[in-house]
């Protein structure tokens, strides 16, 4: 006799909350949460795997509301709100079931249960066996003959017996016991004071809840009884509530629930989402690349003679777009030597040209090589193409290789960069090797394996030239790949933002590395020796205060003195076992003794002195005698340029030892630094956004700011505001923009907690359009994961709806702040495009040397001071139009730190 067909009912419902709560949180590139998305992929691929199914569905659970809440409106009131990073993957997992080919089921006023029911009875009426695959314990009142429970958590299959073990009672009877015994996590009342065992007890005996609550004279014990009795009626409508409804409508026929699986479309959705190992486990690493982008055969070329070079140079002309990349001796651009080049045609079709460089008496490794062709000649050959703006050059970090071969006289025009549209499009890092191997699944050869590292490293020029080719050619293939995946997917702002910002400012910063700015080494020098005397000064009053000498760099040995010698409270200890003794506790303990604070002047000149003193030293150019910082575009989650090698960014303003720093930074001879300084920016893009008409106002009219925010939240007349209350002021202004906290406003200003919380809310008060822009902007991340500036960047905020309490306020900080840090990032970017167009449409010499968060660092001929503080003044204060005005603070001086003096 032939088998019965079978039909796989499964629970999606439960599947989804299981898979939420056993993952830990995890997003998508674009922000999106998908961890129960992924916990229900895996469920999925063990299950289908393990099924082998000819007919199979999902059933969802359509809404919390269904015909139970008619019945008894309490019915699962306890219930906690859905976590909100649940709610967009409840779609997400629809989706997951079309990819997997596997139909699904819901229906409005009806549970996934009720469903399961219902399709279950048509099954056995067409002669099917069933197999429900679910842990709830409310479907084991469905187990009958050719009807099963699966249990996927345990993986054993439920029958009657097992069903037995656990209620006392056969499937059929498993209803009337719950009536009785109800159910605390669905808000069924049963009878007070009966368990399941106590249930169990009187079904085995009444055999059905209606006999039992007509037989309760029979019942001997008189509370058992009285409590039968007294809840009858909560006993019947708990019947009602356990009972599956068997009626639900049938969204598909019985025979449209059959598998259809596509490997194609399942694998683009486990692309989409960014689940790499759940698709190499199904399709394994060598599969086909992305539907994004074709399956091309790899053909890569090694240049060897001039007369193939003019052959690709030929070729590479009649494209409108090609692939590019410069193979160096150093990651900096200011330092590095030419080695090869590398460009690609098309996806797949890729050239390696080899350089004989020369030695650069001003570099400090010689990487000449009698393999490859003579530099001159092939920039000879290349560079028509490479300035030939019709052709667009596309580069992965475009500013690089346009800053190393400026040094050799050739301008490449007419770019694009696979990176910077990368960044827009996603949060994360942009790196070559990790986006190709994301969104291509190939793993790029990394320069480590190709020489190795350590002793025994080898130079570049002397890997053998195939594996040379491979290395630079896929370079080149592979971010011309991309530049064709990543561009069509920009919206219009996007765009916008990427052809009038970011593609512009790579010239622009280029102007500025390449300029460098003048550094008096002699001061340095002597500033280093004078930190030096200053921290062995440090030690000496640091030891005599412990009563003994120590390795002050020592958090070990520091976390001794303080908890075990000096008994400064009891310290929290690090997984290693050794004392904390971060910033944060070293403050804490400084109202306690004076020995924690020294130690946080010592930390802070160890670290001017290491990080600035002799490091700008060392970076100092041997050629030109200046430092070149290098700018990241496609670093900080907000936009913001970020600064290496070395990083001038985080020079301490305040401080009498970062105000000694700067004043080493100096103009050359005949010339004066200038600098520019938006005033107040975060706190004017926070007027603007957040609608408050009294600080628009304020702006408008030139108003001090803290002093009118001292006034309004302290009620205290203007004329009376004393420093004291504005400093205060102006803590809770700059506060408000980070999104800070009572705890942190209350250590800034080291008051109580009780009273920095009456602060804010005295400002939130003051100011309520503030707290609706903060409100708004949080609903606004919680929705889409990212936040936006002005010019539409996406600023992403990946832990906005963590489970994780500190993590979600956290993000929520950053959501406030994001917005508003964004858009000056946005906007000074846009005024260093249109300040260094005019400097070069005027030719004048002045140059834009440094960007330092809202401040722009100029150098500038004696002769030309007074012809640039206007236009710039007026491009910077015009490069947007706001609802309060731009306001443009100018200093000038011999140094850097002078500038703030004029």
């Amino acid at each position: 006799m032939a088998s019965k067909e079978r039909l796989y009912l499964i629970d999606g419902s439960g599947f989804i909350f299981r898979a939420y709560y056993a993952l830990p949180p995890l997003n998508r590139p674009d922000g999106t949460p998908v961890g129960a998305v992924l916990g229900f992929c895996n469920m999925m691929v063990k299950l289908l795997n393990e099924m082998n199914a000819q007919h199979i569905a999902i059933v969802f659970d359509a809404a919390r509301k269904t015909f139970r809440n008619d019945i008894y409106p309490a019915y699962k009131a306890n219930r906690s709100e859905t976590p909100e990073d649940l709610i967009p993957q409840f779609k997400i997992i629809r989706h997951a079931c079309q990819a997997f080919g596997v139909p699904f089921l819901e229906e409005q006023g009806f549970e996934a249960d009720d469903v399961i029911a219902t399709y279950m009875d048509k099954a056995l009426a067409n002669h099917m066996e069933v197999t429900i695959v679910s842990s709830d314990k409310d479907l084991m009142q469905l187990i009958q003959k050719d009807v099963k429970l699966f249990d996927p958590l345990k993986s054993i299959f439920i029958d009657g017996e097992k069903v037995q073990e656990k209620f006392g009672v056969p499937p059929e009877q498993v209803i009337d016991v719950q009536a009785l015994a109800g159910d605390t996590s669905d808000n069924i009342p049963g009878v007070p004071g009966i368990g399941v065992k106590t249930a169990a007890q009187l079904i085995q005996e009444f055999k059905t809840l209606e006999n039992l609550l007509k037989n309760t004279d029979k019942i001997p014990q008189v509370k058992r009884r009285e409590l039968l009795e007294t809840h009858a009626d909560l006993a019947r409508i708990s019947k009602k509530l356990v009972t599956l409804n068997h009626h639900a409508p049938l969204a598909k026929p019985l025979g449209d629930l059959k598998p259809h699986l596509d490997q194609e479309t399942l694998r683009t959705f486990l692309q989409e989402q960014g689940f790499k190992t759940l698709e190499n486990r199904l399709f394994g690493k060598s599969h086909a690349p992305t539907p994004h982008a074709e399956s091309h055969t790899k053909k890569y070329t090694t240049i060897t003679t001039l007369d193939d070079l003019k052959g690709w140079v030929k070729k590479l002309s009649a494209l409108p777009i090609i692939g590019f990349d410069t193979e160096t001796d150093d990651l900096n651009a200011m330092r590095a030597q030419l080695v090869g080049m590398s460009f690609a045609a098309k996806a797949g079709e890729a050239c390696y040209i080899p350089l004989q460089s020369i030695k650069d008496p001003g570099m400090l490794f010689d990487f000449s090589s009698s393999k490859g062709l003579d530099v001159k000649d092939v920039l000879t050959l290349v560079k028509p193409l490479l300035e030939n703006p019709t052709i667009q050059k596309v580069g992965h970090n475009i500013k690089y290789d346009k800053l190393v071969l400026k040094k050799y006289a050739l301008e490449v025009k007419g770019y694009q960069d696979s990176m910077l549209l990368s960044y827009l499009l996603n949060d994360g890092r942009q790196g070559l090797d990790l986006l190709v191997e994301e969104h291509f699944h190939h793993k790029m050869t990394t320069f480590k394996e190709l020489t190795g590292s350590g002793k025994t490293a080898i130079k570049f020029n002397e890997v053998p030239l195939d594996k040379a080719t491979v290395y630079a050619a896929e370079d080149a293939d592979y971010t011309l790949r991309l530049y064709h995946l990543f561009y069509p997917q920009l919206s219009s702002s996007l765009k916008k933002l990427y052809e009038e910002i970011d593609l512009p400012l790579v010239d622009t910063l280029i102007h500025m590395e390449e300029a460098g700015i003048k550094i008096d080494e002699h001061q340095l020098q002597s500033l280093a020796h004078m930190f030096d005397k200053k921290l062995h000064q440090l030690e000496k009053e640091i030891f005599k205060m412990a009563g003994t000498e120590f390795n002050v760099g020592s958090p070990k040995q520091l976390g001794e003195i303080l908890f075990d010698k000096l008994k400064l409270g009891q310290g929290k200890k690090s997984k290693t076992g050794a004392y904390v003794t971060d910033s944060d506790t070293l403050e804490d303990l400084s109202g306690d003794h004076p020995l924690p604070e020294k130690v946080l002047e010592w930390r802070q000149i160890s670290k001017l002195k290491s990080t600035y003193t002799e490091t700008l030293i060392r970076q100092i150019n041997p050629k030109t005698h200046r430092i070149h910082t290098s700018y990241g575009m496609a670093i900080t989650s907000t936009g913001r340029l970020s600064s290496s090698d070395p990083n001038l960014q985080n020079i301490p303003i305040r401080s009498e030892e970062g105000q000694k720093i700067r004043h080493c930074f100096v103009a050359d001879k005949g010339n004066k630094l200038v600098s520019f300084d938006y005033s107040q920016i975060e706190l004017r893009l926070l007027a603007h956004f957040a609608h408050i008409p009294s600080l628009e106002q304020a702006f408008k009219e030139g108003v001090d700011i803290h002093a009118l925010t001292a006034s309004q939240v302290f009620n205290v007349p203007l004329k009376d505001i004393t420093p004291e209350i504005r400093s205060k002021a102006k803590a809770i202004n700059f506060g408000i923009i980070y999104g800070i906290s009572a705890f942190g406003l209350a250590k800034q200003l080291k008051i109580g907690r009780d009273q920095a919380s009456q602060y804010i809310k005295m400002y939130h008060a003051q100011y309520p359009g503030i707290t609706e822009f903060m409100k708004k902007t949080i609903d606004f991340a919680k929705e889409h994961n990212y936040v936006e500036t002005l010019w539409g960047r996406h600023c992403y905020v990946p832990n906005i709806s963590s489970k994780n309490g500190s993590l979600r306020s956290f993000a929520e900080r950053q959501a406030i702040n994001a917005p508003l840090q964004g858009t000056n990032a946005d906007l000074i970017k846009k005024a260093m495009i249109q300040i260094d167009e005019w400097l070069r449409e005027k030719k004048l010499k002045t140059k834009m040397l440094l960007q330092v968060h809202d401040e722009l660092i100029f150098e500038a001929p004696e002769s030309e001071v007074d012809k640039i503080l206007k236009p710039i003044e007026s491009i910077m204060t015009g490069v947007c139009k706001l609802k309060v005005p731009l306001v443009v603070g100018i200093g000038i001086g011999d140094n850097w730190q002078d500038t703030h003096k004029s």
